[in-house]
């Protein structure tokens, strides 16, 4: 579940925790132990039942078909392409650091995010055996950037003092009550996103009941260490000072100050490829997600979402919507995330998705610990427990501590409002869409 967000969210936690980075550390611990901690529930339940999938197919494990339509009509609508389009932005900001341009929010570097969008989306769309190709290649440039970075800015930051004179002080005043903490946690969960994809690997494992949860936990705990040793080195390679100023170009300007210009540079490459692998795994999921749903007579048009194409064996008409559904998010987190057209109305479409998410895992653990009868009390009650409070947890760091920490001219409410009402859109919208696909069905039978 290594993906490309720890590049993007390392240097917003830094300005969250105002350059203190033993607070930083607090929270990718945090968050990583909340990331073991569920997908060693989830791995329980795959270890039950078997064919499950991804998250649709452990809410109808748990909570039965309604609840998981409901899952993953939002993954189709909010989730996926949601987060698909924060990555596109984040590739092209990238590429316009190493390109030297500074405007990451301008109409260049907004062009490059549709391009990458429109081209990722082609390679799935065409080729998804080249998407699958590339995915594969893009896990292992992943660690290159993060590994080196690890080792040798951590060196070297001991060796110039860097990384102790980081870790002893802190740049700027944050919010009291660990408002620091708690916003680094929401933006460090984007980081670790992808988690729940790998408790469905249980149909190619052997022994899966035993290895499984196994896997994920040392998985897990290795994700969190390269994560953590990452951040670590980062704040060897140059003051925290420098990174908040620098904003955009700060890991770029770490890596050069680490490995030199021209080997910096070299590396940064793969610090861009690396967020366009893990483009290309959530363009992957966005372009099927209609599919998913319509596989199972649910959605707008099964009979149209369904299809699949005999020679690329793609569902093209979902891809389609899928990239739509990029581009719309595309054009909210411009407008209403980096340019601020709706003040504090606008919220982070990085973060909040994600902590809902979280949300929704809740009334899931409930229902293990209701109905697994079967399961030890350690995994009936104790782990289900245990995620329970964790999601908990970052349901009150994303939704209800930015409203009660608030300061100054700052209204975190309002955000938080539009994305209740969006959802509330898109529930009303999937409801309608269900009654519709269940009065044709009556119709149909008889």
């Amino acid at each position: 579940v290594i993906g490309s967000g720890v590049f993007f969210k390392a240097e917003a936690v830094l300005k969250a925790t105002g350059g203190d980075v033993k607070t930083g550390i607090w929270a990718w611990l945090i968050v990583g132990l909340i990331m073991i901690i569920c997908s060693y529930a989830f791995a329980n339940l795959a270890t039950k039942y078997e064919k499950v999938n991804g998250v649709v197919d452990y809410a109808e494990a748990t909570l039965g078909k309604r609840y998981g339509y409901y899952i993953g009509w939002y993954l189709t609508v909010v989730y996926q392409p949601a987060l698909t389009s924060v990555l596109a932005w984040v590739s092209a900001r990238y590429t316009c650091v190493l390109l030297g341009i500074d405007d990451i929010v301008g109409g260049t570097c907004m062009t490059i995010a549709g391009l990458y969008l429109i081209a990722i989306y082609a390679m799935n769309a065409l080729s998804p055996i080249l998407a699958g190709k590339f995915q594969v290649s893009t896990t292992v440039i992943k660690l290159i950037p993060l590994v080196l970075m690890a080792i040798v800015g951590t060196i070297k930051g001991l060796m110039t003092g860097v990384t102790v004179e980081n870790f002893t002080r802190v740049t700027s005043e944050v919010a009291a009550g660990g408002g620091g903490l708690f916003a680094s946690i929401v933006a460090v969960a984007f980081a670790y996103e992808g988690w729940i994809i790998a408790t469905s690997i249980n149909a190619e494992l052997k022994d899966a009941k035993k290895t499984l949860p196994k896997a994920l936990v040392i998985g897990a705990l290795i994700v969190v260490a390269v994560y953590i040793f990452y951040y670590i080195g980062l704040a060897g390679a140059v003051s925290t000072e420098e990174i908040m100023a620098d904003g955009h170009a700060g890991a770029a300007n770490a890596f050069k100050n680490v490995f030199g210009t021209a080997l910096g540079s070299l590396i940064f490459v793969f610090v861009i490829v690396s967020c366009l692998g893990t483009l290309n795994g959530l363009m992957v999921g966005t372009t099927r997600a209609a599919f998913a749903l319509a596989s199972r007579n649910e959605g707008p048009r099964p009979v149209t979402f369904k299809q699949v194409d005999q020679i690329t064996d793609m569902p093209s008409n979902s891809s389609v919507l899928g990239l739509f559904m990029c581009a719309l998010w595309l054009l909210y987190f411009y407008g209403c995330t980096l340019m601020g057209w709706i003040g504090d109305f606008g919220f982070d479409s990085s973060e909040l998705p994600i902590v809902f998410l979280y949300t929704c895992y809740i009334p899931m653990f409930i229902a293990v610990m209701i109905k697994e009868k079967d399961f030890s009390p350690f995994k009936r009650f104790v782990v289900p427990l245990a995620a329970i409070i964790s999601c908990g947890f970052m349901t009150y760091a994303g939704f209800i501590h930015p409203v009660i920490s608030a300061s100054g001219d700052r209204e975190p409410w309002k955000g938080i409002l539009l994305f209740f009402l969006v959802l509330l859109f898109v529930i009303a919208s999937g409801a309608l869409i269900k009654f519709k696909g269940e009065k044709r069905l009556a119709a149909e039978s008889k």
